[in-house]
């Protein structure tokens, strides 16, 4: 057993692997819950609902071999860079299966794992934490043989919104990509923030903030890759160019705006709706003005929110050449003793 203040991954068996800090005899004594070990802390109990397990397997030897798997993504300490192999994937490979993942409908969900496995060496790519805060991917992967981590919204899990614990999961995968010197790709398909009572009472300020120190605080190589939407605070936090994102790329299909093209024009034309003959009609006018001036990616590039708009089929080869000229990046942060992370 593991504490989770002291390592970054926790590999979990299931059925033999518990972990808790007051066992269930103790819980009923005190509290009168009567709570099997499974249930308080087995694998999958950590695994889905506390986000303390990284990945769990069903057996000790598929575990074993996975954590050699993943060691074989990481340095050996921090001064060193991540261990590079000759590559057997084309590094200018088209990615054709990407074009036909992206539905004609911006409400439509696809996979980002498909979308990843298609631009990554190989398709190997190793989640961490894939049964966790399951709105956003995380993992590693190579790009022409070298390692890099990778971020994605995943948008057939609650739309690809972030809440606190997507924020969390994905703040502490970038600290340690950049403890470790693993550059960074972040695939952004974000509509937004995940709104309620519960998020805004769990503090999902505080929590999404923790993405955005993560990532301002990054050294190691970052590059954006937006797929489709990008949206407000989320698409902020989501490694832009405006908190020092290295590169930012756009598919023809991106939406970055503040909000999507119906929820801005409900409030910015509220009243000339309000008082419009046909307010279906002029609302749909409006929508598709709105659309065509402001929620497409070439008025961000125009702006240099982005640095190109690129074919969804270039994108693998458009990473590696930007990793490779962003291989020898040297950035300091101002001498002091530690940031304050908003914990």
């Amino acid at each position: 057993m593991y504490s989770p203040a002291m390592t970054d991954f926790i590999f979990m068996v299931k059925g033999t692997s518990h972990m808790f800090i007051t066992g269930p005899d103790v819980v009923k004594t005190v509290t009168g819950e009567d709570v099997t070990q499974e249930e308080l802390g087995g694998a999958m109990t950590h695994a889905t609902k506390s986000g303390v397990a990284t990945n769990v397997f069903d057996d000790e030897k598929s575990c074993l071999e996975n954590v050699r798997y993943l060691i074989s993504f990481l340095p050996s300490n921090n001064l060193e860079n991540p261990p590079a192999f000759a590559p057997a994937d084309d590094p200018d490979r088209s990615c054709d299966a990407v074009v036909g993942l992206i539905p004609d409908a911006p409400n439509k969900p696809y996979d980002m794992k498909a979308v990843i496995a298609d631009i990554v060496d190989d398709g190997e790519f190793f989640e961490i934490s894939p049964f966790w805060a399951m709105n956003i991917v995380c993992g590693y992967a190579r790009l022409d043989g070298h390692v890099v981590g990778i971020v994605g919204n995943q948008p057939q899990v609650a739309a690809g919104t972030l809440d606190i614990e997507a924020a969390q999961k994905a703040a502490r995968f970038v600290r340690t990509c950049d403890a470790f010197n693993v550059p960074l790709v972040t695939l952004v398909d974000v509509p937004g923030f995940l709104p309620g009572t519960d998020q805004e009472y769990g503090g999902i300020i505080r929590h999404g903030a923790k993405l955005l120190y993560a990532y301002c605080e990054a050294t190691v190589p970052r590059v954006q890759i937006i797929t489709r939407k990008a949206y407000g605070g989320a698409y902020v936090v989501m490694d832009s160019k405006s908190i020092g994102s290295d590169l930012a790329f756009a598919w023809p299909s991106a939406e970055i705006a503040v909000m999507g093209p119906d929820g801005a024009v409900n409030i910015i034309h509220r009243r000339e709706l309000a008082e419009a003959a046909d307010p279906t009609a002029r609302r749909a006018e409006l929508v598709e003005e709105y659309s065509e001036r402001f929620a497409n990616p070439y008025s961000a590039a125009e702006r240099g929110y982005v640095d190109d708009v690129i074919d969804p089929r270039e994108t693998r080869g458009v990473l590696i050449r930007s990793l490779e000229m962003l291989r020898s990046k040297k950035e300091a942060l101002p001498s002091r003793k530690h940031g304050n992370v908003p914990l």
